[in-house]
């Protein structure tokens, strides 16, 4: 589905929405925003529980500055045709060896070879990336990262490292009990499936990522890249603050980072989780002006 080219203050780009097939039973659309001539092109991971259709301001912004942006959706959520329940359930397995690779095969097949790839998300979105870059390093030239860091207790600061602990064995102990995380009413995320939430919060408690059945050492494949990284940090953020953000890079030890903090002057919005959604300006520019990503082989 293609709608008409739209006009910015920057530059105009066309719309986009693929139908895209896991194969196995998920299919989903993936929203794009694509400029004329684009001079790299993104795929963007969505934050637990958010819908696609909430990043399009960003991918216009991206978009408008020549960043071909293509906007995953989670199982799930949004355009997804699975909703998680007892009898419907995934892990990060699915994500990553199923839905993300989909998502990958469309822009591969409708962008030339020569314009450098990136991955990035937002929250869970931008460790998910992270994952999918160690199991296939090759697939991208650069990560991008907002608002995203990881999860484990030990990386906040107080209070909340005192009561995330008991937290984070609540939320899977709840997920299981009922069948799903029901996150709409609990206010985290969504309606989540419960063996993401057992992976998400294994990664919480012990600091370390691992998908259940899936064999491949996620540590050990990202302790071996060595692409660029961009990561904005938004000050008021406790969901993914400095220090978290701090420790899933740490986990790239041969990644060079480039660390940008938003205040509210900078970010011209709330700096929180959430707010540079809908006011993305800041950030796009920022993400945008970075030279373009070359990947380098691990020393």
């Amino acid at each position: 589905m293609t709608d008409p080219a739209e006009d910015s203050a920057d530059g105009a780009f066309a719309a986009h929405e693929y139908e895209v097939d896991a194969r196995d039973g998920h299919v989903f659309r993936l929203l794009a925003r694509l400029p004329a001539a684009p001079r790299r092109a993104l795929l963007w991971l969505p934050a637990l529980g958010v819908a696609a259709r909430h990043y399009l301001p960003f991918a216009e912004a991206l978009a408008a500055r020549g960043i071909a942006t293509f906007v995953h959706e989670l199982r799930g959520n949004g355009s997804s045709n699975l909703r998680a329940d007892r009898g419907h359930d995934w892990g990060y397995r699915e994500l990553l060896t199923r839905d993300i690779p989909a998502g990958s095969a469309v822009i591969d097949r409708e962008l030339p070879a020569d314009v450098p790839r990136l991955i990035g998300g937002h929250s869970l979105g931008g460790q998910l990336a992270c994952c999918r870059l160690a199991l296939a390093p090759g697939t991208a030239d650069g990560l991008w990262l907002v608002a995203s860091g990881a999860p484990y207790w030990r990386a906040f600061p107080r209070p909340h490292r005192l009561w995330l602990p008991f937290a984070y064995r609540f939320i899977p102990w709840l997920a299981q009990r009922r069948g799903y995380l029901p996150g709409r009413r609990i206010g985290f995320g969504g309606n989540e499936a419960r063996s993401l939430i057992a992976d998400w919060a294994r990664s919480a408690i012990s600091g370390h990522y691992a998908a259940a059945g899936l064999d491949t050492d996620l540590e050990a494949g990202m302790a071996r890249l060595a692409l660029p990284v961009h990561a904005a940090v938004l000050v008021d953020d406790w969901l993914a603050p400095a220090s978290s953000t701090r420790f899933l890079l740490s986990k790239l030890p041969h990644a060079p980072a480039d660390i940008a903090r938003f205040d509210r002057a900078r970010a011209g919005t709330a700096p929180d989780h959430y707010a540079w959604m809908k006011q993305p300006a800041a950030i796009a520019d920022w993400l945008a002006s970075g030279p373009a990503a070359t990947s380098q082989p691990a020393p």
